[in-house]
């Protein structure tokens, strides 16, 4: 393998940083773990982070999955992936996951990909990663949709795939093309391993890729940057649509200590068909433990049975049994109530607990470290430039002491920043954010006399977050257990 090294700043790199900072993937001092096959798209990621290392402070470590399928071939992309790695001194971890069939996976290539993120999630916790960031182009983008198409997706389906998934797996590359990738690396005089089973029309997706992307392509030129920004129109407007539909669940729905749902059907009757389908969407899909979204057979289903339109009284399905009460009432009923799928005992939460200003204080609820200590405003600028979930920074005027770390009562109220200065109950908040019971009382908040200023590693309360004239500062960072001790 050649490597070219060189002072000048590839303009495909300026352009990877502009989507980096405008879709917030990850900030300066962070700790990515990279996911590397040895293809193309992933050889020019890590290329282009490691240049960006230095100047951002970032701590780079590399995964790489060996399935084995290829034989010989998959051993060679390992070994050209560690001396990739070991040239450049960045850590590499393999992994060698043995697929077996399992949920709902259609194919080997859909069942490793799943068992990837799988991985990729739990070494990102073992190694207390900041995110995950992997390779996926805006041609993986034109792909996925019109696989998506292909299968008679709503307009969820057809956003493709999101620039951050889960809170944690980024794709700075997203904007990129495939061809753009190649031109780099040739600029670069870099090398790169081809994976014969992109090659083969055994998968969809590759029939996608080798068959009609060029014949759409012949038709359209630039097909794949009009389906890019198609993708990012549809997901504006899907989000728009999901924020309709949350307010819509919290005024028609209530949920009771047990977890079931419940409401008038004569409400929901009268939405349109399209907040219809996505409320029950919505409602079943909080049924499901991994919060799977259930297809549009069984929202379909679902629906012809609240419309009175199915004989019997009860559905039942993966999750939850949906039962017409009487007329008018509908209950949503979880399955398995009493097996609860986590069954550790609950941790003691202490609370209030002093907070001095500097100091540190470790919360027993999620064994979390918090540290806070004042600032002036210009050594803080850097903080507040590129901000992150793990740090917030408040304007010290706008607060008194005693500070305290203390859990969420009943009745807290908070001015979630972003929102325009409205007020919302935590218990709202802790809804939207998915977060169940016991969730919410191990979350600490950190709070003034004048109100609640962060929700730990959650959101900040807009009143309180430092200004433009802002002089002195309160600087308050979160550290997962041991994460201090492991960084560099």
């Amino acid at each position: 393998m050649t490597t070219h090294t060189t002072s000048r700043r590839p303009a495909l790199l300026d352009r990877v940083v502009r989507t980096i900072q405008e879709r917030r993937l990850f900030s300066p001092g962070q700790h990515l773990l990279l996911a590397v096959s040895g293809g193309p798209d992933s050889i020019a990621l890590l290329s282009l982070l490691a240049t960006l290392a230095p100047s951002w402070r970032l701590k780079l470590t590399v995964v790489h999955f060996n399935y084995g399928l290829r034989s010989s071939e998959s051993d060679g992309d390992e070994t050209f992936v560690s001396s990739f790695c070991q040239a450049r001194n960045i850590p590499l971890v393999v992994r060698r996951p043995v697929l077996a069939k399992q949920r709902r996976a259609s194919s080997l290539q859909q069942l490793a990909r799943w068992a990837r993120y799988e991985a990729m999630k739990s070494l990102a916790h073992e190694l207390h990663a900041d995110r995950i960031v992997t390779g996926h182009t805006a041609n993986d983008q034109a792909e996925t949709m019109l696989m998506w198409m292909l299968r008679g997706a709503g307009l969820t389906g057809l956003t493709g795939m999101p620039f951050i998934r889960d809170k944690i797996i980024a794709r700075p590359l997203l904007r990129t093309t495939r061809e753009e990738i190649l031109s780099y690396l040739k600029q670069e005089n870099l090398s790169y391993r081809q994976d014969s089973s992109n090659l083969t029309g055994l998968y969809r997706r590759n029939q996608v890729r080798r068959d009609l992307l060029p014949v759409m392509e012949d038709i359209t030129p630039g097909i794949v940057r009009l389906l890019e920004r198609q993708a990012d129109i549809l997901r504006t407007d899907d989000a728009y649509l999901e924020q309709v539909v949350d307010e819509l669940y919290r005024s028609l729905i209530t949920v009771d200590a047990k977890g079931e749902q419940r409401f008038e059907r004569q409400a929901v009757d009268v939405l349109p068909d399209a907040l219809k389908r996505r409320l029950v969407r919505h409602i079943l899909k909080s049924t499901d433990r991994e919060l799977r979204a259930p297809s549009l057979r069984v929202v379909e289903s679902v629906l012809r049975f609240l419309s009175g339109k199915s004989k019997g009284r009860r559905v039942s399905l993966r999750g939850a049994d949906i039962i017409r009460d009487r007329e008018r009432m509908v209950v949503i009923r979880p399955k398995g109530q009493d097996q609860a799928s986590d069954r550790r005992p609950a941790i003691p939460v202490a609370g209030p607990v002093p907070v001095l200003v500097p100091s540190t204080v470790y919360w027993p609820g999620t064994g979390q470290e918090i540290h806070v200590q004042e600032m002036t405003r210009q050594a803080a600028e850097p903080l507040l430039k590129h901000r992150t979930r793990e740090r917030a920074v408040f304007d010290m005027a706008r607060l008194s002491a005693p500070l305290v770390l203390r859990p969420w009562q009943a009745g807290d109220r908070i001015h979630p920043r972003g929102m325009r200065g409205k007020s919302k109950k935590l218990q709202d908040f802790f809804t939207d954010s998915k977060l169940t019971r016991e969730e919410r009382t191990r979350i600490p908040l950190l709070a003034s006399p004048e109100g609640i200023l962060w929700v730990v590693g959650q959101r900040e309360d807009e009143r309180f977050v430092a200004r433009k004239h802002t002089s002195r500062c309160l600087v308050a960072t979160v550290y997962s257990q041991g994460e201090r001790e492991g960084a560099e």
